[in-house]
């Protein structure tokens, strides 16, 4: 089995590495630790398994899955975090992810990996418990936007009245990135400029 790792924590990736290659017939191919390097990753590689983090500087695990599965939808993809949130899971489900564990269950990564390869998929016992209830809430009454976590903190920075270049220092990125991502932004929602994003921010975001 050919396994690529990311995960923004590079200790946390060698660690996954020894792990995983501690099995017999097992090989991590690569190390990435953000989405950009997910994606370029598995185009290079073609794993069997891509197990990536959620959170994530550059681009989340999340956004990266998305763009992955849309060019390749046999990609398996295992997601190992450390967050239970709603949100993350719904989304999860709704890509076509094959799984979603918990960082903590170190001793059930191989065998999920294993699971995966073989066409199953494969919940925490935390997630799992979680499911139904997920599947009952109304999530129309809370619309998302489609808005990444890290586009939620740009709006967050403009609507605080922060310029692009406190906004570039407080999130480590470029004030060019900023700019950029600014613009995206608010073609995405159809928004004229910053003051009609910091509104936006306080009346669907706060």
């Amino acid at each position: 089995m050919k396994v690529v790792v990311v995960d923004d924590d590079k200790l946390v990736c060698a660690s996954l590495k020894t792990i995983i290659e501690s099995e017999r017939k097992v090989e991590v191919l690569g190390l990435g630790y953000n989405g950009q390097d997910a994606i370029a990753l598995y185009k290079q590689l073609k794993p069997d398994v891509l197990l990536m983090d959620i959170r994530m500087d550059l681009m989340t695990g999340l956004e990266a899955a998305e763009i992955i599965l849309k060019e390749d939808q046999a990609a398996k993809i295992l997601f190992l975090t450390t967050f239970l949130d709603d949100e993350y899971i719904i989304k999860a489900l709704q890509l076509g992810a094959k799984g979603y564990l918990i960082k903590q269950n170190f001793e059930s990564i191989v065998p999920s990996l294993r699971a995966v390869e073989a066409g199953q998929n494969v919940f925490g016992q935390d997630i799992v418990t979680k499911i139904p209830g997920l599947m009952t809430i109304d999530h129309r009454e809370q619309p998302s936007y489609d808005l990444s976590d890290k586009e939620r903190e740009l709006i967050e920075g403009v609507a605080q009245g922060m310029s692009n270049r406190e906004i570039s220092e407080s999130l480590y990125l470029s004030e060019g990135t900023v700019r950029n991502r600014l613009s995206i932004i608010l073609e995405k929602l159809n928004l004229r400029d910053r003051t009609q994003l910091a509104i936006f921010y306080y009346k669907n975001l706060k």
